[in-house]
């Protein structure tokens, strides 16, 4: 695999960690603001919603940029917004600079797919995309762990200044290793647009919305699953954390080297596979080590989706993949809002803690029906060209 791939691993594991650590520092910064915890939550809201805007926004004002230079511009925002964050002299502020940190984010991993790609050969496309997003798994292993420590041993504040330190040499490591690009020769904003006119790219983006809501349904609940329902205590939670965040980088790998050998089929057994042990989970959530095995689980089947979702929503964009690579971002963001809010309703609705895991099963077994669907379009379309090319031929 090419040196430039560590240098977007790096870009990924930084955004990965500032997505996902505010979590675990979350309680620091509500204190440090003197709000209370789910008025907190807006800065997990504030960072969600500046992916899903900016992932198509910035996308399309740029999409005349050298890719390169793309990713430099987005991995400078992107510490910009965490360096001031860590700087927020009050809440409208930080809420504001959570905002503008995660602007880049889907536009990094939609510019950074289409570079990884490109770098390879392509039987090895998808395995290329899949080390990249390593780097988002790692976050979950190592950056969210070691930045939840960071904050609660010296301060939420010194989280998010090791995180904007983190950018500045991703963008340093970009600069060095990744190979100039040159401008997108037939890039334009109305092509990249029409790309969205093909079922397909929608198709592609409901599994994305729908099939990875199912994780997010689970994991959005996770803690108070592993401590009321399953006996841990709060301190176990991080280490269960971790090991998740080992599924998930373990289905990343597998996601990958799979989608290269066989995109669809290896798509609908991880659907199905996350439809299954998200149902196991309801069971297993009862004990200690049933749930510690089945969350490990959850993070294979859920992310080993990704780079197939990468890998198939760029092909089905055809000559204009950057718009559409980056608009798999804004789904996922959706999926985890959509996952979070149907995982509180059946809870809100007196049907248990575990009862997430169900809603999750439902929006994987939803997820792989969109996928059955698009795959029976494949096959119609194969059809239709080769009974062209008999007519032809005859």
């Amino acid at each position: 695999m090419p040196v430039a791939l560590l240098a977007l691993a790096i870009g990924a594991f930084g955004i990965g960690t500032t997505e996902f650590v505010m979590m675990g520092v979350l309680p620091q910064a509500a204190g440090d603001f003197h709000i209370d915890i789910p008025t907190a939550g807006y800065f997990i809201s504030a960072y969600a919603l500046g992916v899903v805007i900016g992932a198509p926004l910035l996308t399309a004002v740029a999409v005349r940029l050298p890719r390169k230079t793309m990713l430099l511009a987005m991995m400078g925002l992107f510490t910009l917004g965490n360096g001031l964050f860590a700087l927020s002299p009050n809440q409208g502020f930080g809420i504001a600079f959570r905002f503008l940190a995660g602007l880049p984010h889907g536009a990094f991993f939609g510019a950074g797919a289409v570079v990884a790609s490109s770098l390879v050969k392509p039987g090895d496309r998808a395995k290329a995309v899949s080390m990249m997003f390593m780097g988002l798994t790692l976050a979950n292993v190592v950056g969210v762990p070691l930045g939840t420590l960071l904050g609660q041993q010296v301060g939420w504040r010194a989280t998010f200044g090791v995180v904007a330190v983190i950018g500045l040499f991703a963008a340093a490591a970009i600069a060095k290793l990744v190979p100039h690009q040159g401008r997108p020769a037939e890039a334009s904003l109305r092509g990249e647009l029409d790309a969205f006119r093909r079922p397909q790219v929608w198709l592609a983006l409901a599994i994305v919305t729908f099939g990875l809501g199912g994780v997010f349904a689970c994991m959005s609940y996770i803690a108070p699953m592993l401590t009321d329902v399953a006996g841990y205590s709060p301190a176990d939670v991080t280490l269960l954390l971790s090991l998740a965040g080992v599924g998930m980088t373990v289905g990343n790998y597998l996601g990958g080297r799979l989608a290269d050998r066989a995109l669809m089929p290896s798509l609908y057994a991880a659907m199905l596979s996350l439809a299954v042990v998200l149902g196991i989970f309801t069971l297993t959530a009862q004990s200690k080590v049933g749930a510690a095995i089945t969350i490990f689980f959850v993070g294979v089947a859920g992310f080993m989706i990704g780079p197939m979702m990468q890998t198939r929503i760029m092909q089905k964009a055809g000559g204009t993949p950057s718009l559409v690579s980056a608009a798999v971002q804004s789904a996922f963001n959706i999926a985890n809002s959509i996952g979070a809010y149907l995982g509180g309703l059946v809870i809100a609705g007196g049907l248990g803690l575990v009862a997430p895991n169900w809603v999750g099963a439902t929006l994987a077994v939803l997820g792989l029906s969109i996928a059955a669907v698009s795959g029976s379009l494949d096959r119609r379309d194969a059809r239709a060209a080769e009974q062209r090319e008999l007519a032809l031929a005859s």
